[in-house]
Formats: structure tokens, C-alpha cells, sequence
């Protein structure tokens, strides 16, 4: 195929350079609907698998070992992998309209799955963490056609899991195993059975896919009543592929070790598609990805086995990796580390332009967002802590919101509001009409729920959260359900959970509570009770913290503000504890700052002159892991 970037008709043999506001205002001259070749999903990895067809597409690493052959799938398979996956579910009935739900691993047919699901009908991959109970939510609220399952395999309770779901499910028709031999008596199919005689060069339906066309639904948030499921647009999906690729001048053949699940947008969008569709190969990182210790364990010997070009992932790999020494492993194939979902703490930033001489670039988006809608620009200077620019064609603006989400006016440069977004990535709405009341300020413009600010030269800074929402390592936990577990303890009269940060996963979340008058609760009892009872291991309190009284606003809301003040300063007075012990008195106070939010305040008295710049250098160390900024203040 002609051009440099297989999803964009106009760019020739050379990507622009958009060292300006003024080139990037110059390329969107042209209407973005010209330049985009591809109207759906399908339509991408066609053109992708166009670039070199033999070419590897995946290859899979049953272990994240370097040393291991992978299993290699070319480009020119994978289409009609994924071909033949649309026409099997076109078989079992599934038209535009209807949903394909899949609960699989980061395994090859994964992949599979998805984009044949989206060119037959609409995927919803799942989080097959959860509990089972929130997995038939998500089903039943997305009316799933057909449910695509790993099968009994050891070390998974994925089928367990269907098992206890799938008799109430009233849209099911049928439900297909993976790597398993099928029960059809009970509607349920083998996938290798009913793939096989599948065509592979044509989709049997004759589907022709406009770019208005749902393509997924993604569940975002926490259960609270109705799944959150968030519609994508084939033209929203396709526009991440093509943004990225655009931005990070993707080459047709480069490797990317892949290990994000493919529930998240990160996985499924920013980095399978967008790779897919520029002829790239996902070197997939076992069937756990990054989660699975061995490949952070053995991450550089792979980045020196498939030299790819961007090492990427949620800021928790990139702080993982560099307590892994790089030995003499050859990673001079590196241009870029890159990551989202949740802040990259600058210290880490630095630690990896410093060790390995390339750029950070930090990304920032949301589901509703199709995931990535700012980026640090590689032709520009990049300013650490900043999550960048709007990727083009995309807004950003900065806004004071009124009592009913609506916009009061537009903030000043450096003035903090609430962040909201437009363009070709945004989402139209919520596929039940109960969640998008607030949802948008504006016509087109999607309310983040994040506080931040945009500098003189246009740069984000997210400053803070408008919205309740937990971020543990990239992953969305909304508060109320765990709310509602606590308030449901007898002996508790209020309740409230907040981000407490953490040097490893950004934040983990905490809980306060407010017993009730002469109420009195065993040490661990609290802490019991809604681990027991909170459906995802990942939303459970870090610890539940007494506290009277509760902060309260004047219409007497839970102040989480001040709750999450109050947890960092307990989290970074326990991490500077060693200069207590040593006899260094310094007291954390954390609160507000006009540019960055919230600031923890490092207070040390007694210390003479030539001792402050060493104490200081150690409180830099201890608190660098973490997102929030400090200022240390010596009396």
C-alpha cells in the first residue's frame, strides 16, 4: 500500500513534524473524514495485513520468555483467523445489533475474538476477575447473543465462573468453549468445531461497516445497579489506531511486547489495533501479560530479543522494570517508553529518560474517550508530570461546572477546572440512557471527572479527581458499591472511600468510617466484613480508618478532599519514618495547591545549614515515588 501510514489516505512517504501548534493546526486544515482509509475495525487490519502479509502479526510467549520459540501467527492468518470468526458468528445468529461477550486470556484466539466479533456484530470483552454475580450484570445489561469462554483449564476459574452465570442470562443463545470440547446439547460449542469450515476470505454476511456502527461496548466503573457500558463507534476505534500510529511514526514490521488485557482500551485499542493495523506484530507476553512475574522479570532480555521500538504499558510496569538491572542486555532498539491509565510519578519518568536515553511519553484518555485523547509529542519538548497535548483533531478545555454539570465558563491558562473532551475518539453516550445524565457539558463534549489545568503553551497537567474514582495501576474503582458494604455494618453511621497513594500502583483504596453513637467494632472486624463481601479483590480497602467526626461539605456531603489529604499525609509521615527513628523531627501536612492540586508539605525544625541538603536529597528519594508533589520547609 502507498503512503507511510496505512489508515490515512493523504500522508505520502514521511510523517509530518508537528513541532508546533501551528503544524498541527496546518495538517487538520484537511477534514479529518478525507483523510481516514478505513471505515471500520475490519477495514484497519485489512489495510495492516495489506503492508506485508507474511509478515508476523502475533507471536506468542506461553511463559514471557525470551528463550522460548513463540508461537507465530502471520498477518496474512490472523485476517482470516479473524475472518472466519465473523462468519462463525454470523452462523449462530449474531447480526450488527447484537453482542458478542467474550472471557478469555491474553491467548491468541483472544484477538481473534475481538475483531471478529466487532465485524460480525458488537464485542464486549469482560474482566473475567470479577466476581460472577457483577460478570451476569455486565451480561445481562449488554444483552449478550453469545458468550465466547475459556474452557476447564487449571490455574483459571473462568468456566467455573460461566457456569454459575450463563442459566440466567435471558438473551444467551449460545455460548462457545475455547479449548474445549463443547456439550451442543446444552447450547454450548466447541470453538475449534465451529470455526473450521468457516470461509476465510470474505465475510459471508456481505456486511458492509460504517464508521457510525457500534463496534464494542466496554464496562467501565463499578456496579452500581446498571453496568456502566461505554458504545464505541468503529470510527472511535479506528481513530485511536490512527492517532497513534500518526503520532508515534509507526513503520510497518516493528514489535511491541504486549502484556495489557484486552478489557482494557489500552489493550485492545492503543496497542493491538493500532499495531495491527500499521503491519506490526504483538509479541504477547503469556497468557497473564504483565501480570504474570516473569515478564517483568525478564524484560529487558525480551526487549533485546524483538527490539521494539516503544516499551509501553501502565506506569506500574514502567516502576517495576527499573528495579530489574538491564545487565548487558543490547536495548538500543528503544525510542520511546510510553504510558497511561494512570500518572507516571516524575521521579520514574526521569529514572528512565536518565538510565536509557529516550523520551517518556505520557498519555492521557479514558474509555469514553476511546482511550488515548493527549500525548506528550515526541517532537516536542516534553515536560514530565504534564500528560501532554490533544492528539489531532481532538479539544481539551479547562471549565467551571454549575450545580448541574453545565459549563459556567472556560478557566485560564493555569487555572484549575474540570477537564472535559471532544473529538473523533469521543463516545456518544452510554448504552443505558441512566448514566449519561452529567456525562457530557457540553454537545460532544465528554466530562472527565478529572481536575487539571492547561499551561500558556496548551500543555494538561491533571491536577486531581472530580469524580470519586479510584486509579489502581491504570484499573477504574468506583467507590459506592464499597460504600454500600460498609454502611451495611451495623455499627457504622457514615462512610466514604478514597485514593490513598501508593509508590507502586498510584493509588489503592482506603476507607474512612463514622461509627454510630456508642458503637464499637473489634480491630480487623470492619476490614473483614468488606472483604468478604466486595465483589473484586482489587476495589477491597487497603485499611478502614475510624474518624470523628466525618468531614462534611455544607450541604452536609462526605469532603473526600480532605480524606484524601488526610491519607497521603499517613502514607508519606510512615515513609519518612526512618528520620524519626534517626531523630530527625519533620511532620507531613498535605492540602491544596493553586497549581498542582494538592501538596504534601514536609516540615522539618532543628537542622543546621550544611545538614539540610542532605536531609533534603533523602526526603526527595523516600516521596519521589509518588505522583503528588512535595515541598520540604525547614524551620
Amino acid at each position: 500500500m502507498a503512503g507511510i501510514h496505512s489508515l490515512d489516505r493523504l500522508i505520502g512517504n514521511e510523517y509530518p513534524i508537528f513541532t508546533t501548534d501551528a503544524d498541527v493546526q496546518a495538517f487538520e486544515r484537511i477534514p479529518y473524514p478525507e483523510r481516514i482509509a478505513a471505515q471500520s475495525t475490519y477495514d484497519a487490519i485489512k489495510l495492516g495485513a495489506a503492508r506485508n502479509p507474511d509478515a508476523p502479526a502475533l507471536q506468542f510467549l506461553a511463559n514471557a520468555d525470551p528463550a522460548d520459540a513463540p508461537l507465530v501467527i502471520s498477518h496474512r492468518d490472523f485476517l482470516a483467523r479473524v475472518t472466519q470468526a465473523a462468519n462463525m458468528f454470523h452462523a449462530l445468529g449474531v447480526g450488527e445489533n447484537d453482542v458478542v461477550s467474550f472471557m478469555l486470556p491474553l491467548i491468541p484466539e483472544a484477538f481473534v475474538v475481538l475483531f471478529g466479533a466487532e465485524a460480525a456484530g458488537i464485542a464486549n470483552p469482560i474482566n473475567p476477575l470479577l466476581e460472577p454475580y457483577q460478570i451476569a450484570e455486565i451480561l445481562d445489561a449488554a444483552k449478550t447473543t453469545v458468550l465466547v469462554a475459556l474452557g476447564p483449564t487449571p490455574g483459571t476459574d473462568i468456566w467455573q465462573k460461566v457456569e454459575q452465570v450463563r442459566g440466567r442470562l435471558k438473551h444467551l443463545k449460545a455460548v462457545v468453549q475455547m479449548h474445549g470440547p463443547g456439550d451442543p446439547a446444552n447450547n454450548i460449542y466447541s470453538f475449534a468445531d465451529l470455526i473450521r469450515d468457516q470461509p476465510s476470505d470474505r465475510l459471508v454476511s456481505g456486511r458492509r461497516i460504517s464508521g457510525d456502527q457500534i463496534a464494542a461496548y466496554f464496562h467501565t466503573g463499578g456496579t452500581t445497579g446498571t453496568p456502566k457500558l461505554v458504545c464505541h463507534s468503529h470510527a472511535n476505534q479506528v481513530y485511536q489506531a490512527w492517532a497513534c500510529n500518526l503520532l508515534l511514526k509507526s513503520k510497518s514490521g516493528a514489535n511491541l511486547l504486549f502484556g495489557m488485557p484486552l478489557f482494557h482500551v489500552g489493550g485492545s485499542l492503543t496497542q493491538a489495533l493500532s499495531n495491527l493495523s500499521a503491519g506490526n506484530c504483538l509479541v504477547v507476553l503469556s497468557p497473564s501479560g504483565w501480570r504474570n512475574p516473569a515478564a517483568v522479570k525478564n524484560v529487558w532480555g525480551l526487549i533485546e530479543r524483538f527490539r521494539p521500538e516503544t516499551f509501553s504499558g501502565v506506569p506500574t510496569v514502567l516502576a517495576a522494570a527499573l528495579s530489574i538491572p538491564p545487565g548487558n542486555a543490547d536495548l538500543s532498539s528503544l525510542r520511546y517508553a510510553a504510558a497511561g491509565g494512570s500518572a507516571i510519578p516524575v521521579a520514574v519518568g526521569k529514572a528512565i529518560q536518565e538510565k536509557f536515553k529516550i523520551p517518556v511519553i505520557e498519555v492521557y484518555g479514558m474509555t469514553e474517550t476511546s482511550s488515548v485523547h493527549t500525548m506528550a509529542y515526541p517532537d516536542r519538548p516534553i515536560r514530565l508530570g504534564s500528560v501532554g497535548l490533544p492528539i489531532p483533531y481532538s479539544r481539551v478545555r479547562i471549565v467551571k461546572l454549575d450545580s448541574n454539570d453545565q459549563i459556567e465558563r472556560d478557566c485560564e491558562p493555569d487555572e484549575i477546572g474540570v477537564v472535559i473532551m471532544a473529538g473523533p475518539g469521543v463516545f456518544r453516550g452510554y448504552l443505558d440512557e441512566i448514566h449519561n445524565k452529567g456525562a457530557f457539558a457540553d454537545k460532544g463534549w465528554v466530562n472527565s471527572g478529572d481536575l487539571g489545568r492547561l499551561d500558556k503553551d496548551g500543555y494538561l497537567w491533571i491536577t486531581g479527581r472530580a469524580k470519586d474514582l479510584v486509579i489502581r495501576g491504570g484499573h477504574n474503582i468506583d467507590p459506592g458499591p464499597i460504600e454500600d458494604i460498609m454502611f451495611q455494618h451495623p455499627a457504622v453511621g457514615l462512610a466514604a472511600v478514597v485514593g490513598q497513594p501508593d509508590a507502586y500502583a498510584g493509588e489503592l483504596p482506603v476507607g474512612y468510617v463514622q461509627l454510630k453513637a456508642g458503637a464499637i467494632v473489634q480491630p480487623g472486624e470492619l476490614e473483614a466484613w468488606v472483604r468478604e463481601r466486595t465483589p473484586e479483590r482489587a476495589a477491597v480497602p487497603a485499611q478502614i480508618i475510624p474518624i470523628d467526626p466525618m468531614p462534611l461539605t455544607g450541604v452536609g456531603k462526605v469532603f473526600k478532599p480532605r480524606l484524601r489529604w488526610d491519607a497521603a499525609k499517613r502514607v508519606f509521615t510512615r515513609v519518612l519514618a526512618p528520620l524519626a527513628e534517626r531523630g530527625i523531627d519533620c511532620t507531613v501536612e498535605v492540602g491544596p495547591h493553586g497549581s498542582h492540586g494538592s501538596m504534601a508539605t514536609v516540615t522539618i525544625p532543628h537542622v543546621a545549614e550544611h545538614e539540610r541538603e542532605a536531609i533534603a536529597n533523602e526526603v526527595d528519594t523516600m516521596l519521589a515515588p509518588f505522583v503528588m508533589r512535595h515541598e520540604i520547609v525547614f524551620l
